[in-house]
C-alpha cells in the first residue's frame, strides 16, 4: 500500500508506483490522506494514477495535532481491513508519520522512500524533522538517496535493510521534462511574465517556520531586486495559506515586473524551472529538482536537511535575512562566472533509476 498526502509525495512516489505496476509480484494499493486536496489531485492526473483509498481528511483549520490523529485512526482502520504486505510512504510529512504508526500497531512493515535526511534542529524545518526521525525508528525498509542520508541512519543506529537508492524525485522530474516537450503549456499561468525578454527569478516560500517575519523579509527582499535589476521578472506561485499571503501581497503590489500567481500543477512548474534563470526556494524537493535542470538555487532557510547539492556548488544556503538574500542574487546577476560555477555542478541525488531499485529490494524482502 502507497500512502501520500501532499504533492510532494504524488511526485516523489508516481515512479515507484509505475514500477510497481510492472511487477510480476507485487501489486500497488493507492491510499489518499489528502492533507493537501487540490495540489494531490493534480498530480494523480499527470501521473495516471487512480486511488484505491481516498480518506479526504484535510479539514480548514486544523491543527497538527488533529491532522495527524486524523491520519492514525483512519489508517488504522483502513489497514485492518485491507492488510497489505507492505507499507510504503515517502518523506517527512504528518501523513508520513502517522500512517507509519498505523502500520506499526497492526504490524505490517513499513518502507520509508527518501529516508536519513536530517537537519539535526527539531525545530527545522516544522513539524518535518521529527516527522521523519520518528519514521525512521518505525520503518523496516529504509531507501537512502544519497550517502549523506545512509549516514545519518548509521548514526542513529539504524544499519539493517537500509538501501541507497537516488531520489525519485529525478525519476519523475526527467520524466516530466521529456514528456512536455510534445505539449503546450498555458502561459497565462505565469501572470506576466515573459521567459524570452526578462531574466526571470522563480520564487517558493511557504514553510511554517518562515511565517510571519521570515516570510515578509524574503518579500521586501525579492522587491529590492526587482528594483534595481530592470530586466528581471519575479515569478512567486503563492501558496493558498492566508498566512503567507497576507505576508507577501501587500510588497509585491503595484510592482509592474512582480507576479504573484495561483500555486501552479507540477507540468507548469518544471516548464517554469526549466525557463527561468535562477530559483529562490525555501521548499526541499525544489533543491533537488533545481539542480537537475541545471538552475542556481539559493536556499532561502537557516539549514538544510540536503547539504549536497550545498558541498557540490549547485545550491547556496542564504538564510532568510534581507541584506542576505539581495546580495547572494546580485552576485548571480552580475557575476557570469559565478552563475557558471553552479550550474556545471553534477546533481548529487541521482540518476533516474531510483523508483526500479526501490522495487527490486521490496521483491527482495517480501520474497
Amino acid at each position: 500500500m502507497c500512502v501520500f498526502g501532499t504533492r510532494p509525495e504524488a511526485v516523489k512516489l508516481a515512479p515507484v508506483v509505475q514500477f510497481l505496476k510492472s511487477s510480476s509480484v507485487l501489486r500497488p494499493i493507492i491510499a489518499l490522506t489528502a492533507q493537501h486536496r487540490e495540489m494531490l489531485d493534480q498530480m494523480l492526473s499527470w501521473f495516471s494514477i487512480k486511488p484505491d483509498y481516498d480518506l479526504n481528511l484535510m479539514r480548514p483549520g486544523q491543527s497538527l495535532a488533529q491532522l495527524t490523529a486524523s491520519v492514525l485512526l483512519e489508517m488504522d482502520n483502513l489497514l485492518a481491513r485491507t492488510q497489505p504486505n507492505m507499507v510504503l510512504v515517502q518523506g517527512d510529512t504528518a501523513t508520513v508519520m502517522a500512517a507509519s504508526l498505523a502500520a506499526f500497531y497492526q504490524k505490517i512493515p513499513v518502507g520509508h522512500v527518501e529516508a536519513g535526511l536530517r537537519t539535526h534542529d527539531r525545530y527545522n524545518p516544522f513539524p518535518e524533522e521529527m516527522a521523519r526521525r520518528q519514521t525512521g525508528r518505525l520503518a523496516t525498509l529504509h531507501f537512502a538517496p544519497t550517502k549523506r542520508a545512509v549516514e545519518n541512519l548509521q548514526r542513529e543506529g539504524i544499519s539493517e535493510n537500509v538501501f541507497m537508492t537516488g531520489n525519485t524525485v529525478i525519476d519523475a522530474l526527467l520524466d516530466t521534462a521529456e514528456r512536455i516537450k510534445g505539449i503546450s503549456v498555458d502561459k497565462k499561468l505565469f501572470g506576466g511574465v515573459n521567459f524570452e525578454r526578462h531574466r526571470v527569478i522563480l520564487v517558493t516560500a511557504h514553510r511554517r517556520e518562515n511565517w510571519g517575519t521570515g516570510i515578509s523579509d524574503i518579500a521586501q527582499a525579492l522587491r529590492r531586486i526587482a528594483d534595481e535589476f530592470t530586466d528581471v521578472q519575479i515569478l512567486y506561485p503563492i501558496h493558498r495559506n492566508p498566512i503567507v499571503r497576507e505576508s507577501v501581497e501587500p510588497v509585491f503590489a503595484g510592482h509592474e515586473r512582480m507576479f504573484l500567481v495561483e500555486p501552479l500543477d507540477y507540468v507548469p512548474f518544471v516548464y517554469a524551472m526549466q525557463h527561468s534563470y535562477l530559483v529562490l526556494t525555501d521548499s526541499g524537493g525544489v533543491q533537488e529538482e533545481a539542480p537537475t535542470l541545471k538552475k542556481p538555487v539559493l536556499v532561502m532557510r537557516t539549514n538544510t536537511e540536503r547539504p549536497e547539492a550545498l558541498e557540490s556548488g549547485a545550491a547556496r544556503l542564504v538564510g532568510i535575512e534581507q541584506d542576505n538574500i539581495v546580495a547572494a542574487t546580485k552576485l548571480l546577476l552580475t557575476n557570469s562566472d559565478e552563475y557558471k560555477k553552479m550550474i556545471s555542478q553534477d546533481n548529487p541525488y541521482g540518476d533516474g533509476q531510483a523508483s526500479r531499485r526501490i522495487v527490486q529490494e521490496i521483491e527482495k524482502f517480501l520474497g
